[in-house]
């Protein structure tokens, strides 16, 4: 399945550092699955899923980082962004005469050659979007390619080998490695492209918000003349990013633009809406995906569709429908004592916010209980001290666990104020306490919990297992604790 031949015959043994990183594990995959010998290594172990993908592709994972790993004889690395040149790997690596790439340039010369790439990029939204544009293309009979940031329900898997001429890929704006700090979407020659939105995040690489603007416009400036940008037609940073470009720009939104939606409503939380081009109405839809901005996101996905021809009329609403979903995007983990416990990556305030008004608005009536991992380069910081605030007003009782510490020496005056981000909440009127350990997190939110409510636990990691530790704790009877609170 590589794109160009030749690639068979020089390279046959792929060695992939930080293999256990979502998108490593997804191009290891993507290289076992066409007939390579593959290996890998990370500093630990991998966690689920992605150690659960490695092993059954039978990819050996050494650990941690060492010369020793490249000992086996790769006749390529191909080298994740989690990996810095002070690593004892990557120094080897440099000393030898092993050719190199990132992922994102592997993913260019392997695999993108003679595809068509819709590449989806933004700040928010990117999953989602490109995991409903890889389902509908397959659910059209379509067969695309993708490499998506999450795991889409639909394939149990985050990425794909396909027959068909499309390569569905979630474009980054993060740097691609060491030896490479630009975005990583610009390796992937889109064919079409979606921006979803544009904010400022990645406070440890962007500067501002103007930083973040420039990146996308680089995304903007290499499209092809005259191929579909899709834009949201309310988002000025979106707007800044594309002007200049030759391509074809085109809106989308919830009640404006090129493609937007009409007569929205929602039914068993489920999303019931019109798809509108223009002034003509094009059919009308049903997503499983609650929430004004996931109307958003489906509107994107559909609109690309059609401004590449690949769209079915008569295949779409019944495609849409059928969608299952992605995990760690509004996941139900499991239901116990009548409390739903509900699994998602939201971690910027922009997305806390939009999830719990989604949950709320697919369980009306369910207070939300919302549970929070500071984990990600930009939440542990105090760039969004203020707007966190407002964010986990929007739920009924709020509970944070210690924010995760990294190798990144943050300055205390850098950091996000846990204590002032509580009482801040507070003062809005809504419960928030932080407790430091897991299970304490998990027995106490368990034990404020009434039949009807919902547990929105939110963390771009595996937030320790406390989905699995909430619902055992609600399946034995619910326990109050008020241990390790502050």
């Amino acid at each position: 399945m590589l794109t160009n031949p030749d690639n068979r015959n020089k390279y046959k043994k792929i060695h992939v550092m930080g293999v256990g990183g979502t998108a490593m594990a997804a191009i290891a995959g993507l290289f076992s699955e066409s007939g390579l010998e593959v290996r890998g290594s990370d500093a630990a172990r991998p966690y689920p899923p992605m150690s659960t993908a490695l092993d059954t592709l039978g990819i050996e994972v050494m650990h941690p980082y060492g010369p020793e790993n490249l000992a086996w004889g790769p006749d390529l690395v191909v080298v994740g962004n989690v990996i810095r040149r002070s690593n004892p790997e990557a120094t080897a690596l440099l000393k030898s005469s092993i050719p190199y790439l990132s992922m994102p340039q592997a993913l260019s010369r392997f695999f993108l050659g003679g595809r068509t790439s819709l590449v989806v990029a933004g700040t928010h939204g990117k999953t989602t979007v490109s995991s409903l544009l890889a389902h509908l293309l397959n659910a059209q009979g379509m067969d695309p390619s993708f490499l998506i940031g999450g795991i889409p329900l639909d394939f149990n898997s985050n990425y794909r080998l396909g027959s068909g001429a499309y390569f569905v890929v979630e474009g980054d704006e993060y740097d691609t490695a060491f030896f490479d700090k630009g975005p990583k979407f610009l390796h992937y020659g889109p064919s079409a492209a979606i921006i979803n939105n544009i904010e400022f995040d990645h406070a440890d690489i962007f500067e501002d918000l103007d930083h973040v603007i420039r990146t996308f416009g680089r995304l903007a400036s290499i499209m092809p003349a005259g191929a579909p940008l899709l834009v949201p037609e309310k988002d000025a940073n979106c707007r800044r990013a594309v002007a200049g470009t030759a391509a074809k720009v085109v809106t989308f939104g919830l009640e404006s633009g090129d493609w937007h939606a009409a007569d929205r409503g929602l039914s068993k939380g489920r999303a019931l809406f019109s798809l509108v081009h223009g002034n003509d109405p094009v059919g009308e839809f049903e997503s499983p995906l609650p929430g004004n901005h996931n109307i958003v996101n489906t509107v994107a996905a559909l609109a690309l569709l059609n401004e590449v021809n690949a769209a079915i009329p008569a295949l779409l609403p019944g495609a849409l429908a059928g969608f299952k979903g992605i995990r760690k995007r509004q996941e139900v983990k499991g239901i116990a004592g009548s409390v739903t416990v509900i699994d998602d990556f939201a971690h910027h305030p922009t997305a806390v916010r939009e999830t719990i008004r989604a949950i709320r608005s697919a369980y009306p009536g369910s207070r939300v209980i919302a549970l929070f991992e500071p984990e990600s380069n930009t939440s542990r910081r105090a760039v969004f001290q203020a707007d966190y605030v407002t964010a986990f007003a929007q739920a009924d009782m709020v509970f944070f666990t210690t924010p995760l510490e990294k190798p990144d020496n943050l300055a205390q005056n850098e950091r996000i104020d846990m204590n002032r981000l509580c009482e801040d909440i507070r003062r809005r009127g809504v419960p928030a306490t932080m407790i430091r350990d897991v299970d304490s997190l998990a027995l106490t939110a368990a034990g404020k919990a009434r039949p009807g409510d919902v547990i929105l636990a939110m963390s771009g990691r595996d937030f320790k297992g406390v989905h699995a530790r909430i619902l055992k704790a609600l399946a034995n009877g619910r326990l109050d604790t008020a241990s390790n609170e502050t």
